[in-house]
Order: C-alpha cells, then structure tokens, then sequence
C-alpha cells in the first residue's frame, strides 16, 4: 500500500542582494569615513564590507564598484560638510574668506571624524583612478575655488577689495592654503596651531587704502 504522506517541503531559498534592513544612507556614510580616513587606493572592497555591514554582492548592487561608490561618497561628504559654511553671506569678501578659512580650522581638526579634508584626501590617494573619476574630482576642487574667486570678484565690485587685484590669483593663494591646513591636520597639528595659519595667511589679504579727507581751505 502507498503512502499518501506527502514529502517534506524543500526549505526556500534564503534571498540573495541586500538584507530587508538595509539602510543605504547608513551604509554610505560608513564608506564615506572609510574612505575620508584610508583614502581611494588604500581602501579595499573588504574594509568597506565591513565597515557597512553588508556582502560584496549588496555593495555591487546598490552602489556599483567601488569608484561609484568612491564618487557617492564625496557628494555625500560635499553635502554634508562642504556646504555647511555659507561664507559667502558675509558683508565683505575678506571676511568670508576668514570665515571660510576658520571654519575649516574647525573641521579639519574635528574631533568626530577623521582629520583633514576628504576632497584633499582624494586629490592625493587617486592616482590609479580611471580618467573620468580624475575628472569629476578634479572639476569639484575648481568649482570650490571657482566659488571664492566669484567672492573676491564681488569685493572688488562692491569696493572692499583693491581695483585690480587678481580674483584668480588670490583665490588659488587660500585654495593653497586650506590644501596645507588639511595636510597638516592629517599629520597632527592642532586646532589652536591650523587658526594661527588662518590667522598669518590672511596678511596676505589685500587692504583697501582709504583716502584721506583734506581739510577745507
């Protein structure tokens, strides 16, 4: 006689990609202090598995290989970081610079994440990137200086910059600077040491000289 028991149910396939809690935003922000701390070349698929809790496949699916994921990670850092000083509200061009520049003091040495700039971060650990990640990098870092340029260029408009300073010129000068400050930083220098900096490179600023007034004959 038969058995009319039925045979046991063959157990479901355990689903593949990411798990059901997966949190993009938390996973990218974990890259991104992966990156910010070890930089582009230095950074493998493992540190960032690791770092965002989920498998290569996952990592695949959800940001591409790992320059895509690179270059998510610097618009994050960029929103983040990069726009969270708005100097150029300031009432003049010199003092938006200083406020850029001392913001900068702040955050390069920022105790709550790692040090230094991950933009400057990227400049210096991508050598062996493909030419179109060059590229956007490198457009990023002449848009931020392109920014301060149209800053000092308004100075000279609004006349508390000089007529006839080199917007260019001096907005590559303190993109030099905040390079430095960032290096510095990486290398240890405190925050009290990186506003000395801000406060020796802003010598360099241009003085509007004010006539004298004549006394009347």
């Amino acid at each position: 006689m038969k058995s009319t028991q039925r045979p046991a149910a063959a157990p479901a396939p355990k689903p593949r990609g990411r798990p059901r809690s997966f949190d993009r935003e938390a996973a990218l922000d974990a890259a991104m202090e992966v990156f910010w701390r070890k930089g582009y070349e230095a950074t493998s698929i493992a540190d960032l598995t690791e770092a965002m809790g989920i498998n290569p496949p996952s990592l695949y699916a959800a940001f591409g290989d790992k320059e895509q994921l690179f270059m998510a990670a610097i618009e994050r850092y960029n929103a983040d970081r990069g726009q969270s000083c708005p100097y150029a509200c300031e009432p003049t061009a010199r003092g938006a610079v200083e406020r850029l520049l001392t913001y900068m003091a702040h955050e390069l040495s920022g105790g709550d994440h790692p040090r230094g700039c991950m933009m400057m971060m990227a400049a210096a650990t991508s050598a062996n990137a493909s030419d179109m990640m060059q590229k956007a990098l490198s457009a990023k870092r002449a848009s931020a200086r392109e920014g301060m340029k149209a800053r000092i260029r308004q100075g000279i408009k609004d006349g508390d910059v000089p007529a006839g300073t080199d917007a260019g010129a001096l907005a590559d000068f303190f993109s030099a600077v905040v390079a430095g400050m960032s290096m510095q930083a990486r290398d240890g220098a405190s925050r009290k040491s990186l506003l000395a900096t801000v406060e020796n490179a802003m010598l360099a600023f241009p003085a509007v000289v004010k006539k004298r007034s004549t006394a009347a004959a």
